[in-house]
C-alpha cells in the first residue's frame, strides 16, 4: 500500500507535471517563455516521479515512469534517443532467449502430465472457437472503423526513397505449410513460435504415450527447465525498465510528435478501434465467463505495459504466463492456451490488418465495394494466422495481402514511419486478449481455482 511518503512523491509529480503542461499551453497559444523553464519543470517532474517509482517496489511503476522518461528523452535530446536502440534491442534479445525452451517445458509437462489425452484435446477445441470467434470479431470492427473514419480517403502517399519490405504473398498451402516445422533447430533459431508449439505438441502426446516408468524422468527435467525459465525471465525483467524506456525514447526521436493529417486519422482510427475491441468484445467476454475483472486487471498490468512500451508480444509472453498461473489458471491450460493464442488469437493485429488494408485502397484511390470487403476479411482470418507478435510481422503480411488483391504496396510503406506507435497498441491487446483466453477456457474447463486470485499482487524485485 502506497505510504505516505510515496503519496507525498506523486503529489510532487503531479503538481510539477501540471506545470510543465501549463508553459508547454502557454507556448503553444504564443505566450514567449523561457525553453529552459518548459525544460526544467518537464525534467523536475520526471525526477519526482523517479522518486515515486523508488519508493514504489513494483516493476509496473518502474516500466511505467521509465516510458515517460524515455518520452521526455525521445523529445528533448533526440540524437541521443536515436543511439539507445542498442539497449532496446538487447532487453528484446534476452527476452527471445526464453520464449522456445521456455514454451516446449510448459507445453510437453502441461500435455503429459495429464492423466487424460482427449481433455487436451477437448481444451484445444474450445480455444480455437473461441481464438476464431473473437479475432473474426476484431476484423470487423477494424473494417467498420475505417469505412467510418475515411482515414486514407484523399491521402497522396508515394513510396519513400530507400524503402525495401519484402512482400509475402501468402497463400492457403503456405500457411498450412508453414505451420509444420522441418527441422526444430530451424525453427527456434528462426523464432517460429507455431512451430516451436506444433513440435511441442507432439513431443507431448509422445511422451504421454510412454508408459510411467519410463515418462517420469522426462517430466521432472521438463518440469525443472520451466521453472528455470521462470527464475531466467525474472531476472531479464529486472532490465525491462530501461528496454522499455530506450525503446519509447527511440520512437519519439524517430517518428517525432506531429504527425499530421491522414496518418495521424489512420493513428486514431486503430486506437478507437482497439477501444472499441476492448470494452465491446474483451469485456462482455470476460463478464459472460465469470472473469473477477478488476483483479484480472491488476493480475495483467504488467505484461500489458511490457507489451506496450517493447511492441512485441514476445518480450510479454514469460511474465503474462507467470502472471495467469499466479491468478489461479493451472500451468496446464497457461501453457496450452497461451502460446497457441499468440498465432490464433491475435485481436489486435487482425483488427490492425483489416484496417489497414482498407486505409491502402482507400489511399490510392481504389473503391473497394461490400463483397470485396468480406472476401479480404476471410482472407485475412487465413493471413492472420502465424503473426507472432514480432515487431513489423503484421506490415509484412499486410503487404502479402493487398498484393494479392492488386493493391499497391507504395501506401503501405509509408505506414513504416508510424508502425511503432500503432504496433504498441496492437500488441498490447494481443497480449491482453490472449491473457484473457486462458481464463476464459480455465472457466469453461471447470478448472480455474478463484481461491488464488485474490492473492495477485504486484511482484517485489529487490
Amino acid at each position: 500500500m502506497p505510504t505516505s511518503k510515496t503519496k507525498t512523491w506523486l503529489l510532487l509529480a503531479a503538481a510539477l507535471g501540471s506545470l510543465s503542461v501549463l508553459l508547454t499551453s502557454l507556448q503553444a497559444f504564443g505566450i514567449s517563455l523561457s525553453p529552459r523553464a518548459d525544460l526544467a519543470a518537464r525534467w523536475l517532474a520526471l525526477a519526482a516521479c523517479i522518486g515515486y517509482g523508488a519508493m514504489r517496489r513494483s516493476l509496473t511503476v518502474w516500466i511505467f515512469v521509465a516510458m515517460l522518461v524515455g518520452a521526455a528523452i525521445g523529445h528533448d535530446f533526440p540524437q541521443v534517443a536515436l543511439n539507445l536502440r542498442v539497449v532496446s534491442a538487447i532487453f528484446l534479445r534476452l527476452i527471445k532467449t526464453v520464449i522456445a525452451p521456455l514454451l516446449f517445458a510448459t507445453l510437453v509437462g502441461g500435455i503429459a502430465g495429464h492423466a487424460n489425452l482427449k481433455t487436451v484435446g477437448r481444451m484445444g477445441v474450445k480455444a480455437l472457437i473461441y481464438f476464431e470467434v473473437v479475432t473474426t470479431l476484431a476484423l470487423v470492427i477494424g473494417l467498420a472503423a475505417i469505412n467510418i473514419s475515411k482515414a486514407g480517403v484523399g491521402a497522396q502517399i508515394n513510396a519513400p526513397a530507400g524503402e525495401t519490405l519484402p512482400a509475402q504473398k501468402v497463400t492457403a498451402s503456405d500457411t498450412i505449410l508453414h505451420v509444420f516445422p522441418e527441422n526444430i533447430a530451424k525453427s527456434v533459431a528462426e523464432g517460429q513460435v507455431l512451430q516451436v508449439v506444433v513440435f511441442s505438441i507432439f513431443f507431448g502426446i509422445a511422451l504421454a504415450m510412454v508408459r510411467e516408468d519410463r515418462r517420469a524422468p522426462m517430466l521432472k527435467i521438463v518440469d525443472s527447465l520451466a521453472e528455470t525459465m521462470f527464475k531466467f525471465t525474472n531476472l531479464v525483467m529486472l532490465f525491462a525498465p530501461l528496454g522499455v524506456g530506450a525503446a519509447i525514447a527511440y520512437t519519439v526521436a524517430s517518428t517525432g510528435m506531429g504527425i499530421l493529417g491522414n496518418l495521424a486519422k489512420l493513428i486514431a482510427t486503430l486506437y478507437v478501434a482497439l477501444v472499441i475491441c476492448v470494452f465491446g468484445v474483451l469485456l462482455p467476454s470476460a463478464w459472460l465467463a465469470g472473469v473477477p475483472i478488476r483483479r484480472f486487471i491488476d493480475a495483467v498490468a504488467e505484461p500489458v505495459s511490457i507489451a506496450f512500451g517493447t511492441a512485441s508480444s514476445e518480450a510479454a509472453l514469460p511474465s503474462a504466463m507467470e502472471r495467469m498461473e499466479a491468478f489461479g489458471v493451472p500451468r496446464e491450460i497457461v501453457a496450452f492456451v497461451l502460446p497457441t493464442g499468440y498465432s490464433f488469437n491475435l485481436v489486435g493485429s487482425a483488427l490492425y490488418l483489416s484496417l489497414a488494408s482498407i486505409f491502402v485502397a482507400q489511399a490510392a484511390g481504389i473503391h473497394m465495394n461490400l463483397g470485396q470487403q468480406v472476401l479480404l476479411v476471410l482472407t485475412l482470418m487465413l493471413t492472420s494466422k502465424g503473426v507472432a507478435g514480432v515487431s513489423r510481422a503484421a506490415l509484412v503480411i499486410l503487404l502479402g495481402t493487398v498484393g494479392s488483391f492488386g493493391l499497391p504496396a507504395e501506401p503501405v510503406f509509408v505506414l513504416l514511419a508510424v508502425d511503432q506507435l500503432m504496433d504498441m497498441a496492437r500488441t498490447s491487446v494481443n497480449v491482453l486478449g490472449n491473457c484473457l483466453a486462458t481464463v476464459v477456457v480455465a472457466k469453461w474447463e471447470g478448472m480455474y481455482d478463484p481461491a488464488l486470485a485474490p492473492s495477485v499482487e504486484e511482484p517485489v524485485h529487490s
